[in-house]
C-alpha cells in the first residue's frame, strides 16, 4: 500500500503525549511576528495593564477577538477575573506605551495624564491608534496561560487606515520591536 503525501507512518510520527521542547517552540515562533496590543482592566487593587502580541480578530458578526495572558504576569489575575477589559491596538507611535506595559516592576499608570477611566470604569490610555472596550465571553486554561475571548462593545479609532494603506503597525518579531510601513510592503 502506498502512503498518500499527507499520511505518516506510525514509525515516523511522534508518540501521542510527546511534544517539542519549550526552547524549540520559542525558536519557531521567534520568526512569526505579532501585532502589539496593551490590555487593561480595573480590579480590586486598581488598574492593571500588560502588553500582548497574541490579539487576533475572530469574527466581525458578532465582533469577537481572542488573546492569551501568561500566568507569569502580575496583571493576569485581574484581567482573567474582569467582566470587561480594554484592548488598545498600537502602532509605532505608541511604542512608549508598549514598552511601559511590558516592563516588570513599574507603575504603568504613574503618568495620570496618559490615561483615564471610562464611564464604565475600565482604564483607557489616550492617543493610541485604536481601542476596544470588550466584554469577556470565554476563558480557557492553556498550559501556563489563559486564552480569553471577548466581544467588542465600544471602539475608538484615533488613527484610521484606508484599505490598502500601509500605516505604521507596531509588531514584535525575533525579540525586537518593528514598524511595518511602505518599506515592508511586498505587493
Amino acid at each position: 500500500m502506498t502512503s498518500l503525501p499527507h499520511e505518516h507512518s506510525s514509525e515516523s510520527a511522534p508518540a501521542i503525549g510527546t511534544s517539542v521542547s519549550a526552547d524549540d517552540f520559542k525558536r519557531a515562533f521567534r520568526g512569526h511576528p505579532g501585532g502589539i496590543a496593551v490590555i487593561t482592566a480595573y480590579g480590586e487593587h486598581g488598574p492593571v495593564a500588560l502588553t500582548a502580541s497574541s490579539v487576533s480578530s475572530v469574527s466581525a458578526e458578532p465582533p469577537l477577538l481572542i488573546f492569551s495572558v501568561s500566568a507569569l504576569s502580575s496583571a493576569t489575575p485581574t484581567i482573567v477575573e474582569a467582566d470587561t477589559i480594554v484592548v488598545h491596538l498600537l502602532d509605532a507611535e505608541d511604542i512608549g506605551l508598549a514598552r511601559t506595559a511590558s516592563t516588570s516592576g513599574v507603575d504603568r499608570f504613574a503618568d495620570t495624564s496618559a490615561w483615564s477611566r471610562l464611564a464604565t470604569g475600565e482604564p483607557v490610555y489616550h492617543g493610541v491608534r485604536a481601542w476596544l472596550r470588550c466584554k469577556i465571553v470565554s476563558r480557557m486554561d492553556a498550559g501556563a496561560s489563559t486564552v480569553i475571548a471577548a466581544q467588542a462593545l465600544q471602539v475608538d479609532v484615533e488613527r484610521d487606515l484606508e484599505v490598502g494603506e500601509a500605516g505604521s503597525a507596531l509588531v514584535y518579531h525575533n525579540r525586537a520591536w518593528h514598524r511595518l510601513g511602505d518599506h515592508s510592503r511586498l505587493d
